[in-house]
């Protein structure tokens, strides 16, 4: 499963965006967004969120 951004919680700070070593996280409008594509599953966006965004899984 692709990592999931929790809108309400996003800040759009760009820091998981900047962890995530595929790529697979773009900010756009002050929202992050994965392409699960992308997505590897490493969870290194989950850990470094300051705002506790991002879950696995397709919903929140």
């Amino acid at each position: 499963m692709a990592a999931f951004v929790v809108k309400d919680l996003c800040q759009g700070c760009g820091v998981c965006a900047q962890a995530c070593a595929y790529r697979a996280i773009t900010i756009q409008a002050h929202l992050a967004t994965v392409d699960p594509d992308k997505c590897r599953d490493c969870e290194e966006c989950i850990f470094t969120c300051p705002n506790g965004a991002i879950t696995l899984g397709t919903t929140a």
